[in-house]
C-alpha cells in the first residue's frame, strides 16, 4: 500500500480533553513514503500515534481540584492602611472620633475620619477583604453622613469573626495644622476603646509634611496605619 508523504512544513493539532482539563497536543506527521513496508507494520504505526497523541502532555490549562486542601491558618497577619481626604473651609475635622478644632474639615461622604478610615483599611487588608470603599461605598445614601465609628466596628467584628485579635497598631496622622499635640491622647484613648485594645499596643504619631504640596499647604490631610493581628 503506498501513502503520498506530506509537507514537512505540515503539522496536526488534536485536541484531548478530561473532565479536568484541556490540552493542546501538537504531533508531527509520519513521513511515509512509496518504500516496501509492509501493511501490518502501517497499521501498527498509525495505532502507536494516535494512542500517543491522545495523552494531554504539551499545553493544558488544569481546573483545580476538587480535593486542594484550604488554605494553612496563619499565626498573625499584617495590614496597611492609607487614607487621604481634602480639606475645606465651615467643615467640621473628625479624628479619631474626636472634633478637633479648626477652621477646615473633610470632604467625604461619611464624616471623613481620615484616621479610622485607615485603621479599617488596615484590619481588611490583614484579613485579606476588600477595601472600606467596597463594604461602604461612597454611592450607597445609607452611609452618607454616618459616623466612621460604625465602620471601625464592623471591621473589630469581622476580625474577631476570622479568629484574630488586634497584636499592635501604630499608625501616622499627617497634617499641617492643627497641631496635634493637645489632642493625640483623646484620639488614641477613643481609638483603643473602638478596637477593644489595651493603650500599650496602640501607637499614634502626628506629622506635618514641610509645607510641601496639598498636605503642607493645608488643603488635604492624610494617615497611614500598619496592624498586626495574632491568632487567638
Amino acid at each position: 500500500m503506498a501513502l503520498s508523504a506530506p509537507s514537512i512544513s505540515q503539522f496536526s493539532a488534536k485536541v484531548a480533553t478530561k473532565p479536568t482539563s484541556l490540552a493542546f497536543v501538537i504531533t508531527p506527521p509520519l513521513r511515509l513514503s512509496n518504500s516496501s513496508l509492509p501493511p501490518q507494520f502501517l497499521r501498527s504505526v498509525r495505532r502507536s500515534t494516535v494512542s500517543a497523541s491522545a495523552a494531554p502532555t504539551a499545553i493544558g490549562v488544569e481546573k483545580e481540584s476538587p480535593n486542594a486542601k484550604p488554605p494553612p491558618s496563619l499565626p498573625f497577619r499584617v495590614g496597611h492602611g492609607f487614607d487621604l481626604h481634602r480639606l475645606e473651609p465651615g467643615l467640621p475635622l473628625i479624628i479619631g472620633g474626636v472634633n478637633v478644632p479648626h477652621d477646615r474639615g473633610c470632604e467625604a461622604h461619611s464624616d471623613g475620619d481620615v484616621l479610622l478610615h485607615c485603621v479599617v483599611d488596615a484590619i481588611l487588608g490583614a484579613l485579606g477583604l476588600p477595601d472600606i470603599g467596597q463594604i461602604f461605598p461612597d454611592s450607597d445614601p445609607e452611609w452618607r453622613g454616618a459616623a466612621s465609628s460604625v465602620f471601625m466596628k464592623e471591621a473589630v467584628r469581622l476580625m474577631h469573626e476570622a479568629g484574630y485579635e488586634l497584636g499592635n497598631l501604630d499608625a501616622t496622622l499627617i497634617l499641617q495644622r492643627p497641631k496635634l499635640s493637645p489632642h493625640k491622647e483623646a484620639i488614641r484613648a477613643n481609638l483603643c476603646e473602638l478596637l477593644g485594645a489595651d493603650p500599650s499596643v496602640v501607637n499614634l504619631k502626628a506629622k506635618t509634611h514641610e509645607k510641601v504640596d496639598s498636605l503642607g499647604e493645608n488643603r488635604s490631610i492624610a494617615a497611614h496605619t500598619v496592624v498586626l493581628l495574632m491568632r487567638k
